[in-house]
């Protein structure tokens, strides 16, 4: 009981920390293509080329972070809701 109750501020440390980071940067890097925004390819000799626009940033390296998706749908949802 104790492991559980010491648990709890930590977890609750690690939420607001992570609510504060989607608050202030809310687009983090693409984890797919590291920011980039495309795949790398090799040529025959091993020299790297830019490859397809990746498909899960669109080609911008950015993507919205999950807590921050979360909370621009609960306000839409809050906002339709109330209208």
């Amino acid at each position: 009981m104790t492991d559980v109750l010491a648990a709890i501020p930590g977890l609750l440390v690690l939420t607001l920390c992570y609510a504060a980071l989607c608050a202030i940067s809310p687009f983090g890097t693409c984890r797919k293509c590291r920011g980039f925004g495309f795949h790398l390819k090799t040529n025959r000799r091993g020299q790297l080329r830019r490859g397809k626009d990746c498909r899960r940033c669109d080609g911008h390296g950015k993507r919205i972070r999950l807590g921050r998706w979360l909370y621009n749908r609960a306000t839409r949802l809050h906002d339709q809701g109330t209208r």
